[in-house]
């Protein structure tokens, strides 16, 4: 929608070619339908939130989020900035998004052919001529942006049509891997499923791989672990997983506390509950439907006084405080995954002009590129970003 607005606002007869009835419809999922649509952050904190982030320099330059959000705001949606510099609608509305494109769209005269599917390109030369439509029918076209996602929410039309055509003209595809995307837990203990843990911090380790996230929000599934914190370092599980390493999780449910203030906390606590029962004074250091899970792997008797808890218990109370252990097995699969890591190698794609190296007049945006991110509104960015340039060079044949 981007790339189409972009190329004609300089003058070019666009059609959008959209298979679904209506358009935007993984839009209107994101943020949780409330459309998490940039990040206010600058460039040099915005592009390390990226795999293969410098590529998009070039479009990032031409097109950023004070760019974006100003396009949106010229046309009466509000927006607002909340914490971690998240950018939203301010009616908290994805559709009101969706809504300003499509206006947008119909206000420069773009033909929308709704329920129409692309089966291929037509190339000649190592040029693009057209394009195939599932029907059988052909469409001329000099320049073709494809913008066709990757595999994931595929309910949304993201089915990775857009990946194939390219591969079958000599595109290169790295492997398609789920990103932002639960990750599956080894069930050797009782998970409290729909448990949400905050100001915590995951640590995910391997052999020769670690990764350490910042303090916030995750939430225990039926499978497993799920939430920001998780969508974060999933795709570095994913990739240790891939390449067969044994991958373990581990949360640290005090990150304010070092291991000697939390010692400190902990003999407190003890010497002022002398009489009660660990169970009953770990209600105040955890989530109650943790501290059975904590006594059960800790093998404590949980009706021993807190002056009989020996120093030995302590300090494996304190150690499992800092370090709840547990083993990642896998993730859930692509097609529940927020966004599609892989995808068209950057090698074949001119960071320029988002214009493909191969061929000649076709240009991609979007997530079917080799570029991903984390949470935050770095994904959309990148989408609105690509597919700005690409148009914009589509329309200047560059």
């Amino acid at each position: 929608m981007m790339a189409a607005i972009r190329a004609a606002q300089l003058g070019c007869r666009v059609t959008l070619i959209e298979k679904n009835p209506s358009a935007a419809n993984k839009l209107l999922l994101s943020g949780k339908g409330r459309c998490n649509l940039t990040n206010a952050c600058p460039l040099d904190e915005f592009l390390p939130h990226f795999t293969n982030g410098q590529f998009l320099r070039d479009a990032f330059k031409r097109f950023f989020n004070r760019d974006l959000m100003d396009f949106f705001e010229r046309r009466g949606l509000k927006l607002k900035v909340e914490r971690q510099g998240r950018v939203f609608p301010a009616d908290d509305r994805s559709a009101s998004i969706r809504d300003a494109l499509v206006k947008e769209l119909a206000e420069l005269k773009v033909t929308i052919l709704y329920k129409t599917a692309v089966s291929d390109i037509i190339v000649a030369d190592a040029t693009v001529k057209g394009i195939v439509l599932s029907d059988k029918r052909t469409l001329p076209a000099g320049r073709v942006v494809l913008a066709t996602g990757g595999v994931s929410y595929a309910f949304t039309g993201s089915t990775g049509d857009g990946i194939r055509i390219a591969q079958k003209h000599g595109h290169r595809v790295m492997p398609l891997l789920p990103g932002l995307v639960p990750l599956v837990i080894k069930k050797d203990f009782e998970f409290p499923q729909g448990l949400t843990l905050k100001n915590v911090r995951l640590d995910l380790n391997c052999p020769g791989g670690s990764y350490s996230s910042d303090v916030g929000e995750m939430v225990f599934t039926h499978f497993g672990i799920s939430g920001p914190l998780v969508f974060t370092a999933s795709g570095r599980a994913v990739d240790w997983l891939e390449s067969k390493r044994p991958v373990c999780a581990s949360i640290d449910l005090k990150p304010g506390l070092s291991f000697e203030q939390l010692d400190h906390r902990l003999l407190r606590d003890l010497k002022a509950n002398v009489r009660k029962s660990i169970r009953t004074a770990l209600k105040a250091l955890l989530p109650l439907r943790m501290v059975d899970i904590f006594i059960s792997r800790l093998k404590l008797n949980p009706g021993i006084k807190c002056n009989q808890v020996t120093a030995a218990e302590r300090q494996s109370i304190r150690d499992l405080l800092k370090r709840f252990t547990m083993t990642v097995t896998g993730s859930l699969a692509i097609e529940e995954a927020m966004i599609t890591r892989g995808g068209i190698s950057l090698r074949d794609i001119d960071p320029r002009t988002m214009g493909s190296r191969v061929v000649k007049g076709l240009y991609f945006a979007g997530e079917m590129i080799d570029v991903d991110a984390d949470t935050g509104g770095f994904n959309l960015q990148a989408a609105f970003s690509t597919g700005y340039l690409a148009g914009d060079s589509a329309a200047q044949k560059t």
